[in-house]
């Protein structure tokens, strides 16, 4: 009798890879047994948005946690290998100019602070979303931002050793009158609900906007000669395509869900398209004023992605029944003013900044006048001469008050009325019996649509005249006591070292002495007078 064949053992099926992501991430999930969904979720309900099926997020990162770490390590030893050779061959002596090393302060003092707000608002959706995809989700661009926030710190850091005005950089970012707008923005979008939050940092600030911020602004950096900066920017930038792609996910998930997501769902567009415009001033005065080298105007960087990428993006968007951010015709006219009365606004209140500024140089205002040729030599340029001739003579200009704050982006009443660049933009609400300020219909809008949310905005002016803004050793009752000085160093500013103008600062001198080069802060000369017959 023949013994019978064994039986070949099956072979077990490869895990294709799509499977294989979905066993390490969306099926560690599990359904609630002894607690209802509802005190799980607390808040994904409240907001109106309605979701049918948690499985059709379409998971943009496709990205285990140990893949995760893994990419990151390796964009880490790279990074921090040029940091390492940067530092070692003290590269921030071989960058274009001073003036670019102020620019770098406004980034450690607000946008780091933005990073770890961000990172701090992706754990708090992470636990509100009953979706396993999208808790994921939010879990990896937590640690994104959490890493932007620490290799930012790590590449400046360096710059803090030679300059000033850098170290104070956390306690800045609660107490300084200009970064009281990026804080208030994301504490804005913290204290919202899950659904608002991801659609206005998600969509809104990261797929809308945020190249704004990494592509002009980075090459602006490497062009000046920072290879660190720029080298945790294209670190980070990779990242920020994953953001994006998930910010575009997220749209089209709520959208495709339930009709009835569309109408919240646009609102919270206008509504965090325009917050996040108006924060995007401060990096509009930088790519304009504060590059000694220029890649481009802000007015091209606003047309190319926005008007352009942003364009197609809502034509796209019109399936669904969305439009274009309300107000959006307002920047377009803006982009031509907006860095320009921004840059006026730092200059008249220099006094009460963290870092020096100056008037543009001739050849500078050369520069603008070729980018902005319908407003800057008719709107601007006298403004310069006419503060330039001020200080020829001595008496420079100088804004001894305090500015009127927007209630809702923070920002002072600087910005013009839409087709009158003349005349300031000041509107007014009433609520309760109390009058409230802003800068714009955009700004009025959000606060009228929920003013509960806005009325105890904590503005630094208000608080300034309230005398709290004073640490518990100042003595209003000394003989001495300047409450000027005070508020600032409460702010964390040393008067009259870290702002005030660029020459004779201690920037400019130390930056002579170490390189042998003057800085370039030399204000534009003012116009010649007629000679008598």
């Amino acid at each position: 009798m023949t013994a019978a064949t064994p039986a070949t053992p099956a072979i077990p099926r490869k895990l294709s890879l799509k499977e294989n992501y979905a066993l390490l991430t969306r099926d560690l999930g599990w359904t609630p047994s002894y607690q209802a969904e509802d005190d799980i979720w607390r808040h994904v309900k409240f907001e109106g948005i309605r979701i049918h099926d948690w499985d059709r997020w379409e998971d943009p990162f496709r990205l285990t946690m140990d893949a995760y770490w893994k990419y990151q390590g390796e964009k880490e030893r790279k990074l921090y290998a040029i940091l390492d050779a940067f530092q070692q061959n003290n590269a921030q002596f071989n960058v274009t100019d001073v003036r670019y090393i102020q620019a770098l302060k406004i980034f450690i003092n607000g946008v780091v602070g933005m990073e770890y707000a961000s990172h701090r608002g992706f754990n708090i959706i992470g636990r509100e979303f009953p979706g396993t995809a999208a808790r994921i989700a939010a879990q990896m661009q937590a640690i994104d931002e959490l890493r932007h926030a620490q290799t930012q710190t790590h590449a400046l850091s360096h710059y803090n050793k030679y300059f000033t005005g850098m170290a104070e950089f956390p306690h800045q970012y609660d107490r300084t009158w200009y970064l009281s707008i990026p804080k208030s923005f994301f504490e804005d979008a913290v204290s919202a609900g899950p659904f608002e939050f991801v659609v206005g940092i998600c969509f809104a600030f990261e797929y809308v906007l945020t190249n704004l911020v990494f592509m002009p602004w980075m090459s602006g950096a490497a062009y000046n000669g920072d290879l660190s900066t720029v080298s945790f920017g294209f670190s980070a930038q990779s990242d920020e395509a994953r953001h994006m792609t998930l910010g575009i996910e997220v749209i089209k998930f709520l959208l495709e869900q339930d009709p009835a997501n569309v109408p919240i769902v646009q609102g919270w567009i206008d509504k965090w398209f325009w917050r996040g415009y108006r924060l995007l001033s401060l990096v509009a005065a930088m790519m304009d004023y504060m590059l000694p080298k220029r890649v481009m105007s802000w007015a091209e960087a606003w047309e190319i992605y926005y008007e352009q990428n942003g364009g197609a993006l809502f034509a796209d968007l019109a399936r669904y029944g969305i439009r274009p951010p309300k107000f959006a015709e307002v920047t377009v006219e803006e982009k031509q003013h907006v860095s320009h009365q921004l840059w006026s606004t730092f200059y008249q209140f220099r006094h009460a900044a963290g870092f020096p500024v100056w008037l543009p140089a001739e050849e500078e205002m050369q520069w603008l006048s070729a980018k902005y040729p319908e407003t800057f030599d008719r709107l601007y340029r006298p403004r310069y001469e006419h503060w330039a001739a001020m200080e020829a003579a001595g008496t420079p200009f100088v804004n001894a008050t305090l500015p009127q704050l927007c209630q809702t982006c923070q920002w002072p009443l600087l910005f013009t009325e839409p087709g009158d660049p003349g005349r300031i933009c000041h509107r007014e609400s009433n609520y309760f019996g109390q009058r409230f300020h802003f800068c714009s219909d955009g700004c009025q809008g959000i606060f009228d649509h929920e003013p509960e949310k806005y009325v105890h905005a904590h503005l630094p002016v208000h608080q300034i005249y309230q005398g709290s803004y004073f640490l518990p050793d100042a003595d209003p009752a000394s003989p001495d006591f300047n409450p000027l000085v005070e508020a600032l160093r409460y702010m964390g500013i040393q008067a009259g070292v870290d702002g005030g103008d660029l020459e004779g600062h201690v920037d400019a001198r130390n930056w002579t002495q170490w390189t042998s080069k003057p800085a370039s802060s030399h204000a534009p000369r003012p116009p010649e007078q007629p000679k008598a017959a």
